[in-house]
């Protein structure tokens, strides 16, 4: 990783004068979401996800990319929705002594508890048609309803799924050209499933990692005698999401386990130690300035490149 001061990383949580045209509007949108996540659980589902506007120049349906939904079956019996984008273009990726498209297994975020394969909707079209490649977004199961260890589970078993060689046929994809990306929940879900691989001798096919915005460690577990973590306080009440949500969204992570389980790798990956990280594929990790989740992301960032 590149060289930062601290100086500069601090320097990063003033907005930028972008920002200013759209703060009074999401001021609006956060007291909002305040208001609905106090809701009891049951009655939070029973709102209607809508999705949001796409861009009018978005990959289209039919034109640039299909898209369909599939199920797949998980460990306890369960079917989870994984929803496919293939660009039209993808068989031109395809080299004569290849075996398929490039395939990115994206996990979308939500802090385990909210959000759906199309709440990335526009990423994900983007992705696969840029790229010529095939897009995943598994749909596991959220808490609290389902804490952890299901939603990493689920997602874990679901990328062995699409690795199987008829799967991945199917699909129309490489096993052996994999990348898995997530933002925020679903980086740390990202991250976890790359260390369980790892782990299991299972890393064949893997060959990078998207990390956007990540959660790497619990704030009660976070290592401060090895790493900053200023922007825990600095952005406590960020817009968006700010510290108190992300400990509402932990909660409900660890609505089964306790706090003292988040202490686990699978749940703060920073915690990995060396030996751990060693071998694990390139990862590409995006902070925001003005995002409490910034120093937990460089720190591992920083832990991904001492182990080399």
């Amino acid at each position: 990783m590149a060289s930062i001061s601290k100086a500069d990383v601090a320097a990063s949580s003033s907005p930028s004068p972008s920002w200013s045209q759209v703060a009074e509007a999401q001021k609006k949108v956060d007291e909002l979401s305040k208001q609905v996540l106090a809701l009891p659980i049951a009655d939070l589902r029973a709102i209607k996800y809508r999705p949001a506007a796409l861009p009018e120049d978005i990959p289209q349906p039919g034109i640039d990319i299909d898209i369909s939904t599939i199920e797949v079956p998980v460990r306890d019996g369960a079917k989870i929705p994984l929803r496919v984008y293939r660009a039209k273009a993808a068989s031109a990726n395809q080299l004569p002594d290849s075996d398929g498209a490039v395939l990115f297994f994206n996990i979308h975020g939500g802090g385990w508890v909210l959000g759906v394969p199309e709440t990335e909707e526009a990423q994900n079209r983007i992705i696969a048609v840029r790229n010529k490649a095939v897009v995943v977004s598994v749909d596991y199961r959220k808490a609290p309803e389902f804490p952890f260890p299901v939603p990493l589970d689920d997602s874990y078993d679901v990328l062995q799924w699409c690795r199987q060689k008829e799967n991945a046929v199917s699909l129309g994809v490489d096993a052996n050209k994999i990348v898995i990306g997530g933002g925020s929940a679903g980086a740390n879900l990202t991250a976890a499933i790359t260390l369980r691989a790892r782990a299991h001798d299972n890393l064949s096919g893997i060959v990078g990692q998207i990390l956007n915005i990540p959660v790497t460690c619990h704030p009660q577990y976070f290592p401060s005698e090895r790493y900053s973590h200023l922007s825990w306080s600095q952005n406590a009440e960020a817009p968006v999401v700010d510290a108190a949500r992300m400990i509402w969204f932990w909660n409900h992570y660890l609505s089964a386990s306790g706090v003292e389980a988040a202490a686990d790798p699978s749940l703060s990956p920073l915690l990995a130690s060396k030996e751990a990280l060693e071998g694990l594929p390139p990862a590409l990790v995006q902070v925001a300035g003005m995002d409490p989740l910034r120093d937990e992301g460089l720190a591992y960032a920083e832990a991904l490149g001492a182990s080399g």
